[in-house]
């Protein structure tokens, strides 16, 4: 490739990026042949018009059909199916699939849960005792004078029930306040369990089944409320047992965590049940030595992406990245291996590594990927396998290709691992453990209220740029925010993730909640499964009483300005369906239907309490936000602001 390409490609790329980390090392990725994420995205630049309308359909082989949305062509389908139709059965479907894959890390937790109580996992134990018990008796499991492993074996049965029950509701609905479940049961929208809801989701989508469109989306709710109320929360509950309940940690974030004269391990992907085992390998006296043979000062583990939030918040491990940042990890030419499950992983990561000498590890059985070495997790062996590739990695130091090592002179303090256990500590101490202080700084006016921002980066926006924008936009509204996924690692990297935060970004109401309280303005909740935190948060914002009887009734917002998966499709209908109002930042595949872009984002305020909104521009979706939230503490009769 001659220069001036190289420069023109690195320049396009470099156009939609907000991180300067990440800015220098595209540079350095060009010189070396590596293509990036962003590149790929000019190449494939004009996007299907029909396809970002909702106005294509796949589903039979009558097709495809597409629908003109300037009613010049057809405005059905072979089979008669409208825009409303195709618009309200594309969304379902993703919906369904988004919830299949974040409810699957659930049913994986349980599982593992089950062999570590069958004596059949013994690199795994119960780190949170008190919490096991807890759980236990949501689902009247008996816990008096039994061992940690008898009642962690019958939860993990009644939960693994969960996931195929028929009848009934799944347990963690119980949890949601009393208004909740019964606008649920009048939709006919509660799951019984995890399963039976996607796979009659799926089914209603199927040729020549459901093709009303709003009975459509109401099967879109049940699934995706299957996966916030079943799956995801059922993933998370099983973490904090195993991996112990996560309490606020100072780490470190950015690229720059990397270290030269290290074995560098890279950990991407979503499940914790592989990666915090071979956190314990790298740290073992055996792995370290074998390091310092092979001439390395010492092993340095790091995250990308979820997994980097589940190792952060329980182990203190730092984060390389986010989504978009695991093609530049590899760019640095320092890491020996990238180990990778499954959810947000580029198909690109074994071409980009084969430009330096790093191997890519798939480890789940449900995920391979061409060109990655596939050393499958069995529970059973968890050690012995972590071991193995550790071994894998240290054995690759020596064979780094000769090529500059280049790690970025960046690395960002964090404060993570808040969850809405943990809240009540900070909030009301150790022996008046209570949310009072929170919902008393709404009721006064010194906290406007409280903001949801999570999802992924995405290079169609501004590749995390938007979640910058739009929190430090919230905070200095006085709005607190609480923050999981990529959207928090985005936000680390800004330095928004520490207490000295406050006083930098945030509007004085909010400064003296941080400075009292010793937060920072910006909460890192987790992975993204760990929104469940945020509901069970509201759910307990209501319960303390004073701002609204239900979830709906709460000032308090939710947005994902990059969303880019189908589970973020999912978790939007979960928390819309909750009753918060909830602003993505590229819209749904649905705007060539104006019908049932209606009925999404004005008439399902009316059915379950939240709605949604689509707006591109960070700072305006921020404002939206804050309307809205305004008009809560009105309906309230809250008092105003303290400080305007």
């Amino acid at each position: 490739m001659t220069e001036t390409k190289k420069e023109t490609k690195s320049e396009a790329a470099k156009d939609r990026v907000w991180c300067e980390v990440s800015r220098d090392l595209i540079d350095y990725a060009c010189d070396a042949e590596m293509e990036t994420v962003w590149e790929r995205y000019e190449t494939v630049q004009p996007q299907c018009g029909f396809g970002q309308l909702g106005l294509c359909c796949t589903i039979c082989n009558m097709g495809p059909c597409r629908i003109d949305p300037f009613g010049a062509g057809s405005q059905v389908g072979v089979c008669g199916a409208t825009a409303d139709t195709f618009a309200a059965r594309n969304l379902t479907r993703k919906a369904a699939a988004g919830s299949a894959c974040h409810s699957d890390h659930g049913r994986h937790m349980a599982h593992a849960m089950l062999l570590m109580a069958e004596g059949e996992a013994e690199a795994y134990t119960v780190r949170d005792p008190r919490k096991l018990r807890a759980v236990a008796r949501e689902y009247e499991v008996a816990v008096d004078g039994r061992s940690d492993r008898d009642i962690a074996r019958d939860l993990a049965e009644a939960m693994l029930e969960d996931f195929g029950r028929q009848h009934g509701h799944t347990r963690f609905v119980d949890r949601a306040p009393a208004r909740q479940q019964e606008i649920w049961r009048r939709l006919r929208t509660v799951p019984e369990g995890v399963d039976m809801p996607i796979v009659e989701t799926l089914a209603r989508t199927h040729t020549g089944v459901d093709t009303d469109p709003e009975h459509l989306l109401m099967g879109a709710l049940k699934a995706s409320l299957a996966d916030g109320w079943g799956g995801s929360m059922i993933a998370t509950e099983v973490s904090d047992i195993l991996f112990g309940l996560p309490m606020p940690m100072r780490a470190k974030s950015n690229l720059g965590v990397l270290r030269e004269k290290d074995v560098n391990i890279v950990l991407h992907g979503h499940v914790p049940i592989l990666s915090e085992v071979i956190v314990d390998a790298a740290q073992s006296p055996d792995m370290l030595e074998l390091a310092r043979s092979m001439g390395a000062e010492g092993i340095t583990v790091a995250g990308i992406c979820c997994t980097a939030n589940e190792i952060l918040m329980r182990r203190g491990i730092p984060v390389a990245g986010n989504f978009l940042q695991q093609e530049l990890a590899l760019a640095t030419g320092a890491v020996e291996l990238m180990v990778v499950d499954v959810q947000c992983i580029m198909p690109s990561l074994p071409r980009v590594a084969a430009c330096f000498h790093t191997k890519v590890i798939s480890t789940d059985p449900r995920a391979k990927f061409p060109g990655a070495i596939h050393v499958e997790l069995d529970e059973r062996d968890a050690l012995n396998i972590a071991k193995r590739i550790v071994r894998m990695g240290i054995e690759n130091f020596p064979n780094r290709n000769g090529r500059e090592i280049r790690i970025p002179d960046d690395e960002t303090d964090v404060i993570a691992g808040f969850t809405a256990e943990n809240v009540f500590y900070f909030l009301g101490g150790k022996y008046r453990s209570t949310y009072r202080p929170l919902n008393d700084a709404i009721i006064a006016g010194r906290l406007r209220g409280v903001a949801g921002v999570v999802g992924c980066d995405n290079p169609k926006n501004a590749s995390g740029g938007c979640h910058v924008a739009m929190v430090k936009e919230l905070i200095k509204n006085d709005v607190l925010v609480v923050q999981t996924g990529c959207s928090a690692l985005n936000c680390a990297k800004a330095g928004l993730l520490q207490p000295e935060a406050a006083a930098k970004y945030a509007g004085k109401g909010l400064q003296e909640v941080c400075e009292a309280v010793g937060i920072p303005p910006v909460l890192h909740l987790g992975s993204c499964v760990d929104n469940t935190r945020i509901l069970i948060a509201c759910c307990n914002m209501v319960k303390e009483g004073g701002i609204g009887d239900d979830i709906s009734e709460l000032p308090v917002a939710g947005a994902a300005p990059e969303w880019m998966s189908e589970k973020a499709i999912a978790i939007g209908w979960y928390v819309v369906g909750s009753g918060i109002f909830t602003v993505f930042g590229t819209p749904l595949n649905v705007m060539g239907s104006p019908n049932v872009t209606k009925f999404l984002t004005e008439d399902l305020e009316g059915i379950v309490g939240g709605k949604w909104a689509f707006e591109p521009d960070p700072i305006k979706a921020a404002h939206l936000m804050i309307e809205h939230i305004n008009k809560k503490r009105d309906a309230l009769h809250l008092r105003p602001m303290m400080y305007q």
